[in-house]
């Protein structure tokens, strides 16, 4: 099943979403700021160049 991610504007538009969520028994999660950083660190990881090598040295060059 598809799922929605809804980012409410103020905690008031959240509270209203949560409790309609609850009335209309529909399943939800609240998602952390770090699970949100999360999801867009994995989106930009399934969209990197993974067809390119880098040698060992050059990975140890650019985090020194």
């Amino acid at each position: 099943m598809e799922s929605f991610v809804v980012k409410p504007k103020s905690k008031t538009e959240f509270l209203l979403l949560a409790e309609l969520f609850k009335k209309m028994k529909i399943e939800n999660k609240v998602l952390s700021d770090e699970e949100q950083e999360d999801i867009g660190l994995l989106k930009l990881m399934k969209k990197a160049n993974r067809s390119e090598k880098v040698s060992r040295e050059k990975v140890f060059a650019k985090l020194s």
